[in-house]
C-alpha cells in the first residue's frame, strides 16, 4: 500500500487495487469514523457521484475502505471550492464543515472534481437521524 497521509488524526493508504484504506486516530477517532461512514453512506443514497463511496467497514480498528477519487488538486480557485461546497449543500442537503481545497481531488476516468473527507460534515435532513457530538475543525489546520 502507497502512504498518502500520515497525521494525528488520520492514516490513509492507497491499495494498490485503488482502493482508499483510512484509520481514525487521536481525538474524538470513534465518532469522526461513525461519522464519515454514516455521511458517505447517506451520500451515495442520495445519489451523489463525486464523493467516496464505503466500500468496507471494520469499527474495531476504526479503518474505513472506500472507493478512490483521484489525485489530490494542484490549483484551484477560491471561487470554484466555495461552488463545489455551496453545491453539495444545496443538492445533497450535507454541510463539509472542513471546506478547504486540500478536500478536493480530481478523477481523470470521468473528469469530475470531487470532495473527500467527511468526519466533520453534517447531514442537513431533519428526516436523517443526528450524528455524533463532535469537536469542530480546527481552522485550516494541517491534518
Amino acid at each position: 500500500m502507497q502512504e498518502m497521509k500520515d497525521t494525528r488524526r488520520a492514516l490513509v493508504r492507497i491499495a494498490y487495487d485503488g482502493l482508499v484504506h483510512k484509520t481514525f486516530r487521536g481525538h474524538q477517532a470513534a465518532e469522526r469514523f461513525e461519522n464519515e461512514t454514516r455521511v458517505l453512506r447517506y451520500l451515495t443514497s442520495r445519489g451523489c457521484d463525486i464523493t467516496p463511496k464505503v466500500i468496507e467497514v471494520y469499527p474495531e480498528e476504526l479503518r474505513l475502505v472506500t472507493s478512490n477519487c483521484g489525485q489530490r488538486v494542484e490549483h484551484i480557485s477560491e471561487k470554484r471550492v466555495r461552488e463545489l461546497y455551496s453545491d453539495l449543500e444545496q443538492q445533497f442537503q450535507v454541510r463539509h464543515d472542513d471546506p478547504y481545497a486540500r478536500n478536493i481531488t480530481y478523477r481523470t476516468s470521468t473528469g469530475d472534481l470531487c470532495l473527500i473527507d467527511f468526519e466533520f460534515a453534517t447531514i442537513l435532513d431533519p428526516a436523517a437521524p443526528p450524528g455524533p457530538k463532535l469537536d469542530p475543525p480546527e481552522p485550516d489546520a494541517p491534518r
